[in-house]
């Protein structure tokens, strides 16, 4: 197991008992919908509420510690905060993985043409992954 604790402080937030294990949840799982996340929770804390899960979510997300994945048409999943990257879903079995794509050109070009300063860029791709490919 990683040493939360100390990366949890260094987002500026107390390490919880619960806030430990979804960030374990997360390093182990990968990218999970708040629904998987209080399934996971609720065998290591039996009384924990959805409400506290997204308590905890909110905060973490402001903190930098996890992020968001807006998949289209699908519900958001969570996932800890890593190097900037996209994400790649199979549209079939809906299984996401992360891809790194450098999308500076691209989000400079917005800039330009839009007249925005772009100081963040999200891109998830969907596709048919190689096991769907064979079905």
């Amino acid at each position: 197991m990683n040493n939360y604790t100390d990366i949890l402080r260094q987002h500026h937030l107390k390490a919880t008992p619960q806030r430990l294990e979804i960030a374990n949840a997360l390093g182990c799982n990968g990218h999970m919908t708040i629904e998987k996340l209080y399934e996971v929770m609720l065998k290591k804390f039996n009384s924990i509420s959805l409400a506290t899960i997204y308590k905890n979510i909110n905060l973490m997300i402001e903190n930098a510690f996890i992020q968001e994945v807006k998949i289209p048409n699908e519900k958001s999943v969570y996932e800890l905060t890593k190097e900037m990257h996209s994400h790649i879903v199979c549209r079939q079995c809906n299984e996401i993985h992360d891809i790194t794509l450098d999308l500076s050109q691209t989000a400079q070009l917005a800039s330009q043409t839009s007249h925005f300063k772009i100081d963040k860029a999200d891109l998830v791709l969907s596709g048919l992954c190689q096991k769907c490919q064979q079905i």
